[in-house]
């Protein structure tokens, strides 16, 4: 299927933008909109967009608290409407979001094939660039949001390069910061886990992975991770409690959230410390137990029960603030990744989905399901 590209009278590049709306009547409506992309400025760039990966948090703002049983597909098909029924009990969680057609896609790679006067060298350039709307056929942005990709590196390989390395790359430097030299993770064999193995590995720093199958903790075995243990084992709590002993990792980030997964980290940091404890305190180690949320994998509340006295903290990590904090650190993650973009920070897809295939039923239920191993990417030039 070939969709067409044009220019308005005055010669702005016109292109597709998959757009996500949530109406008065309490539907969640995706569809593909055309948008007039105005000329660059001075300073600034046009990208062809040629691959933008679909992440939990676009699953998110895509799909919001629809039931996706009730995926409606009309329209044509290179121009497909998807809904879905929110159900009035969801409805208050997006309130502020009736009658907005957003656009969604925090990050993408692709081609400059417009610039402004100053920035006229990097027409022609592959470049990655975390600035939001990139589920378009074309976005305009800023020169300095773009980072240049280096040469034979292609847009699939640079697409996802921004959230998941950088935050692999910001709990590590978070451990640092808070003191630590060992860390847990959870969801480990996420992507994003899997370059956090590769980080530690590189880095010398003890890694517990807490997965949650005998599959995933073979899968993080082959990629040479020491401390690997399933959620799913009836072993799981002191199987815990020891690999935590063993790396003295009093740190957790967790990307379930829900849940008693932060408890259960919390209950093995106190266990493992309490194995070398020669007097009993009410108020548990005095060493202090970290856990930082930062994901929302199970929506659940979350549950805290305080078992293992008052030197404990849980709180939220984002990474916008965190990179905000280390200011001009940023440039050093992000030198890294680029140079590991192959190795360490390697993404990979189960498919490569054009902007009208990503709203069919079947894709829309299956990247919802954020399964390990299952990551899509949209390729917005597809078909151009």
């Amino acid at each position: 299927m070939r969709m067409e590209i044009y220019v308005t009278d005055g010669g702005a590049l016109c292109g597709l933008e998959l757009r996500s709306l949530v109406t008065t009547d309490g539907r969640l409506e995706l569809s593909l909109e055309d948008v007039a992309v105005p000329e660059p400025g001075p300073d600034q760039v046009i990208v062809r967009v040629e691959g933008a990966p679909i992440h939990p948090s676009d699953i998110g703002l895509l799909l919001g608290p629809a039931d996706l049983t009730t995926l409606t597909q009309i329209g044509s098909a290179d121009r497909p409407v998807v809904t879905a029924t929110i159900p009035p009990e969801r409805r208050d969680r997006v309130a502020l979001r009736v009658g907005q057609s957003l656009s969604a896609g925090v990050e993408g790679a692709g081609v400059v094939v417009r610039a402004g006067a100053k920035a006229q060298s990097m027409v022609g350039m592959t470049v990655a660039v975390a600035g939001g709307g990139m589920y378009a056929q074309y976005r305009r942005l800023n020169a300095a949001e773009c980072v240049v990709l280096p040469p034979g590196t292609t847009a699939a390989d640079g697409a996802a390069c921004f959230v998941n390395p950088m935050t692999a790359l910001s709990l590590v430097e978070t451990m640092r910061m808070d003191g630590h030299r060992a860390m847990v993770h959870t969801a480990a064999a996420s992507v994003l886990g899997q370059m956090l193995v590769r980080i530690c590995a590189a880095d010398g720093i003890p890694l517990v992975n807490v997965v949650r199958s005998a599959h995933q903790v073979a899968l993080l075995r082959d990629l040479g991770a020491t401390y690997v243990v399933d959620s799913s084992s009836p072993d799981f709590a002191s199987e815990l409690a020891d690999a935590i002993a063993q790396t003295g990792a009093m740190i957790a980030f967790d990307a379930v959230g829900g849940g008693d997964l932060p408890n259960q980290l919390l209950v093995a940091m106190e266990r493992a410390l309490s194995r070398d404890a020669t007097v009993y305190s009410r108020y548990g180690a005095a060493t202090h137990k970290q856990v930082y949320i930062y994901g929302g994998l199970d929506s659940r509340p979350t549950v805290i029960d305080r078992s293992y006295g008052l030197h404990f903290g849980v709180t939220g990590f984002m990474l916008g603030p965190f990179l905000q904090k280390i200011g001009a650190g940023r440039a050093r993650l992000q030198d890294r990744i680029i140079s590991e973009l192959q190795t360490t920070f390697a993404s990979r897809y189960v498919a490569e989905v054009s902007l009208a295939e990503a709203l069919a039923p079947e894709v829309i239920a299956a990247f919802a399901r954020r399964a390990t191993g299952e990551k899509y990417l949209i390729v917005p030039s597809k078909g151009l």
